[in-house]
């Protein structure tokens, strides 16, 4: 119990400290990385209440996809590198404390593993009936029923921040050739054909 305490309270601590260094850090790397560390200690708290499932998706498609999506969107963005290179060693430090407290979490998780004596039979043990299946199951059960809607509107916010990322990085390049639909559709066979008679004889 004590341990469970101490886990919970570590895991809170610094996953409130990384949310408030997203939206207060000047770099915008930055504000990834520390939002990459919200995420690892919020699927720890998952993990502490027994929502292993929610964790493991919490970090492979948050951290693994969403996270990196916007690395890229915000190494698209007009960021000086130059000046960023030029200050790695300023940058240092940051990157070390995230990496260390990252590593410490890691070894407490692989120290405080424990193997249940009584699990070696559970491999011989039939599978469970599917009425007997209450995470996964429940999960969806409850998020596609009760909250389907918060669900969906869930999925038109990311959407919109999609879209977003799209319009914050599509910028007018001159000499760039763009394509514009609304002009295409308002061509007429007129206006892109012109046939011509040529008589024989007369070509090149």
């Amino acid at each position: 119990m004590i341990l469970s305490a101490i886990a919970f309270y570590g895991f809170s601590s610094v996953a409130i400290a990384a949310g408030v260094m997203v939206i207060s850090a000047r770099n915008p790397v930055h504000s990834v990385l520390f939002l990459i560390l919200a995420f690892f200690n919020a699927a720890g708290l998952f993990i502490l209440m027994g929502a292993e499932f929610i964790a493991f998706i919490l970090v492979i498609v948050y951290v693994g996809a969403v996270a990196v999506l916007f690395m890229f969107v915000v190494m698209m963005l007009d960021i000086n590198l130059v000046e960023m290179r030029q200050g790695f060693l300023q940058y240092l430090p940051i990157g070390g404390l995230i990496g260390t407290v990252l590593l410490i979490e890691l070894i407490f998780v692989v120290t405080s593993w424990a193997v249940a004596p009584e699990s070696g039979g559970l491999l011989a043990a039939k599978a469970p009936a599917l009425a007997e299946v209450h995470n996964t199951e429940a999960l969806g059960r409850l998020l596609y029923t009760k909250y389907i809607y918060l669900f969906q509107g869930a999925g038109m916010i990311l959407l919109l921040a999609m879209v977003g990322a799209i319009v914050l990085t599509l910028r007018a390049r001159p000499g760039v050739r763009r394509q514009r639909i609304g002009d295409q559709v308002e061509l007429r066979r007129e206006d892109v054909i012109e046939v011509k008679n040529v008589p024989t004889g007369t070509g090149i």
